[in-house]
């Protein structure tokens, strides 16, 4: 018997066990992991290019070393393709399993790239970007002059535009004198003006002004970026800073991912590993270096242009892009190094642009971050004048309530069930994911839509409008409205379990493992969902319910009518399948509304507004924040909110939109209660009165 070994590849988090000596795509097929080649394993194409990722994974239990896969060989070292390998890449075709490994397969070797969806609508904002341009032009210096390069530039600023004490920091001044002889006196001088105190918005804020750097000749773009880093994606936006003007949107994955799907898993990777902090920090960085020359490129604009960027992120990815340790939040108390937003250089974070400021958001507290002070700042729960509760659904929730007096805020650990992790059937949005799902209550008979066709499974021509296309998984939005939708047939009663008695009836409910399973496709991939799978989505739900009824109760709110999603999961989630879930607590189905991606818009507030930097500071420092982890309650939250939608709350809103089934008779009869009736019984019954 041949000696095994462990290899758990990311994003997926799949795992297989693969014979000694075997080669990584081989390992990767037999599991059903995503990795395109055409070559049939002769590594000339370059499309299975994997990352071998070293150190201590708490996650899995394992270590995976340099010596997890065999040395390259002659055919990777002498490989010329036409996709040349990157730092760090291995063929997969060619790189042997010796010992447990974890391997990153990066978006662009997966067969089905991800889609990153990341629109942002600004709506209309007052647009006073903190940097400007001011062409000058300065007399002939005269021998004999008293005055330096820099002075000359300050009393033109002061003469010419008005701008008084403005400095001239180090980082400005080695271009100056030949901005100056090359323009032969005709200069524009990037000014970068911080409004700071108590009150930035008016007369008592403290005004602090310096150049960033100076361009021979007159010179009039001025563009900045704002960039959302998310634990799955960032995502970024190129602006005009004189027009508010979106000229160019672009995102990725997170590159982080390999190194464990959700945050605690990457503050455990840099507690463990000697330099983990670093090579989290250099991972980041290089890929919103990236994401600026990709947004250049797309716009075409010279990245010399770019004069701002604005950063938000949850707060261990705010910390990694500052380079900053983040292992203090992943232990009690949680607490940050820096709360405030970060007013810097974006040199001083490895961003290739000599001259151009960098802002860091504001943070909330050590769970919830800059991300989503710059959502709150889209959205305005702290401008409401009834209740709103904004909440971006990610791998961890952050969670925003306001009742036009206060704001409340919380975070809660959803993990990555909801972007397809950990679900048998789950995978990320990418061209052939399930993302929308209806199943026929009579035959159990499943439909869906996927990502990259416009027409339902069971519509005329949909084979055809595929095309090449294969369906292959389930997305989260998809498997939100899969398991609603599971729950409203009865597939799964109000506790999550698969109803195994319907075996006998139809095919689709078929055992699995001790317990049963739904089957949505046979093929050409077979999909189903196991009763594992439903847990995990109830675990996930329950998490992100019982904070939301945290800050309820701690507010006095009984019913919020103005309930908006955030986040790119967040856009795609059908309102009314939500509230079956019992993600969101009952109210009116049309005030659950999809934002987008708010802490971009946010983000992109902030670079266009020195007043909406100014707010979103002032609102991070006046909200309460709420810790789930040391609250009494919400355990007893969380196990009410594991039922299906929930197991008290009351929801008449929902009850008019969809007919939930009755609870089981035999659960009833052991409550010693009577039966649940449906939302159509009840309805009959008041219409009868």
């Amino acid at each position: 018997m041949s000696l095994e070994h462990r290899v758990v590849f990311t994003p997926s988090g799949i795992e297989a066990d693969a014979p000694e000596g075997s080669t990584v795509l081989d390992a990767a097929r037999g599991a059903g992991v995503d990795i395109d080649s055409v070559c049939g394993g002769r590594g000339l194409c370059g499309r299975c290019q994997i990352v071998p990722s070293t150190g201590q994974f708490a996650k899995w239990g394992l270590t995976s070393s340099d010596e997890a896969l065999s040395p390259p060989g002659p055919t990777e070292l002498d490989y010329r393709g036409r996709r040349p390998l990157g730092l760090g890449h291995r063929l997969s075709c060619q790189a042997a399993v010796l010992g447990d490994a974890v391997i990153d397969v990066p978006a662009q070797s997966q067969v089905h790239s991800p889609v990153v969806r990341k629109a942002i609508d600004l709506g209309e904002i007052t647009v006073d970007p903190v940097v400007t341009l001011h062409y000058l032009e300065l007399a002939t210096a005269e021998l004999g002059d008293e005055i330096s390069d820099a002075e000359r530039v300050v009393e033109a600023l002061a003469a010419d535009w008005g701008l008084c004490g403005v400095a001239v920091p180090v980082t400005a001044l080695a271009a100056l004198s030949w901005a100056i002889a090359e323009g032969k006196g005709a200069v524009t001088a990037v000014v970068h003006t911080r409004l700071w105190g108590p009150e930035a918005d008016n007369d008592t804020a403290v005004v602090q002004r310096q150049v960033l750097t100076v361009r021979p000749g007159y010179f009039d773009e001025a563009y900045g970026v704002a960039v959302d880093v998310g634990s799955t994606t960032v995502a970024g936006y190129l602006l005009d800073l004189a027009t508010g003007e979106v000229a160019a949107t672009a995102g990725r994955m997170n590159p982080q991912i390999r190194f464990g799907e959700d945050l605690m898993s990457r503050v455990s990777f840099a507690m463990l590993n000697p330099g983990g902090t670093a090579e989290l920090t250099r991972a980041v960085r290089a890929t919103i270096n990236e994401l600026i020359g990709e947004l250049c490129d797309s716009a075409g604009v010279d990245q010399g242009g770019v004069c701002d960027v604005v950063v938000v992120g949850n707060p261990i990815m705010h910390h990694l892009v500052l380079g900053i340790d983040p292992t203090p939040l992943g232990v009690a108390p949680f607490t940050l190094a820096v709360r405030d937003g970060v007013w810097a250089m974006a040199a001083d974070i490895g961003v290739d642009l000599p001259g151009t400021a960098l802002y860091v958001g504001p943070c909330i507290a050590g769970h919830v971050g800059a991300d989503a002070v710059a959502a709150m700042l889209a959205e305005g729960p702290h401008r409401s004048e009834s209740p709103q509760l904004l909440v971006d659904v990610g791998t961890n929730a952050e969670i925003i309530l306001g009742d036009g007096h206060q704001v409340w805020a919380a975070s809660s650990p959803t993990g990555p069930a909801f972007e397809g992790a950990q679900i048998s059937c789950g995978q990320r949005a990418t061209a052939g994911a399930i993302e929308r799902v209806r199943i026929d209550p009579a035959t159990l008979e499943p439909r869906f839509k996927v990502i990259g066709c416009d027409l339902w499974s069971d519509d005329p021509g949909f084979a055809d409008s595929l095309g090449s296309l294969e369906v292959s998984g389930v997305c989260g939005s998809g498997i939100i409205e899969l398991i609603a939708e599971m729950f409203l047939v009865g597939i799964i009663d109000d506790r999550g379990f698969i109803r195994g008695e319907l075996a006998e009836r139809n095919y689709r409910i078929s055992p699995f493992r001790r317990a049963y399973a739904y089957v949505l496709q046979t093929e050409p991939v077979l999909l189903k969902v196991t009763q594992k799978d439903v847990q995990e989505v109830q675990l996930a739900k329950a998490a992100l319910r019982a904070g939301i009824d945290l800050l309820t109760g701690r507010a006095g709110i009984d019913e919020v009518a103005d309930v908006r999603l955030a986040g790119a999961f967040g856009t795609h989630i059908s309102p009314v399948h939500a509230m079956v879930l019992g993600l969101v607590p009952d109210g009116p189905v049309d005030g659950v509304k999809a934002v987008g991606n708010a802490s971009g818009a946010g983000a992109a507030r902030m670079l266009v507004s020195g007043i909406q930097r100014a707010e979103a500071e002032q609102a991070a420092r006046a909200v309460v924040k709420i810790e789930t982890a040391t609250e009494a309650r919400f355990q007893e939250l969380f196990v009410a909110a594991m039922s299906l939608p929930h197991n008290t709350a009351p929801t008449p809103h929902l009850e008019q939109a969809v007919d939930l089934p009755p609870r089981p008779a035999a659960d009833s009869e052991a409550a010693g209660t009577k039966r649940r009736r449906s939302s159509r019984e009840r309805r009959e019954m008041q219409e009868r009165q």
